[in-house]
């Protein structure tokens, strides 16, 4: 069994209210974003490959452009823009690339990250 990680990066924004950092949290401020999508499975003989990394890429690059460079508050399907939900929503728009073990999503310079591993059950 063999796991394949992409990476993809994105800058985005953000406002949270309730949370302990107060002020802070509530006016809207940016980071940057670092999201790793694993897959899980066993190479193609034909091919020699888990998935094509080329289809990887380019289903990511779709939800990397939903995602840079926009207020997260504003994407309804997003929910609240918290780590949880970011991760979720990079999983519910990359399930179709094959067999997902986890998305996770980090936000180094907080030293912060989130891995969602699907729904369960």
């Amino acid at each position: 069994m063999w796991e394949l990680t992409k990476s993809f990066r994105f800058e985005a924004a953000h406002s949270l209210s309730g949370t302990t950092f107060g002020a802070a949290s509530e006016e809207i401020h940016g980071h940057s974003f670092r999201a790793e999508v694993t897959l899980r499975g066993t190479p193609d003989p034909a091919t020699g490959m888990v998935v094509d990394l080329g289809l990887v890429q380019r289903a990511i690059e779709d939800v990397r452009l939903s995602l840079d460079h926009k207020f997260l508050n504003k994407i309804e399907a997003l929910g609240k823009p918290t780590l949880e939900n970011l991760s979720r929503f990079v999983w519910e728009r990359l399930q179709h690339i094959g067999k997902l073990t986890r998305v996770s999503i980090h936000r180094d310079s907080c030293n912060e990250s989130c891995t969602y591993y699907g729904p369960q059950g």
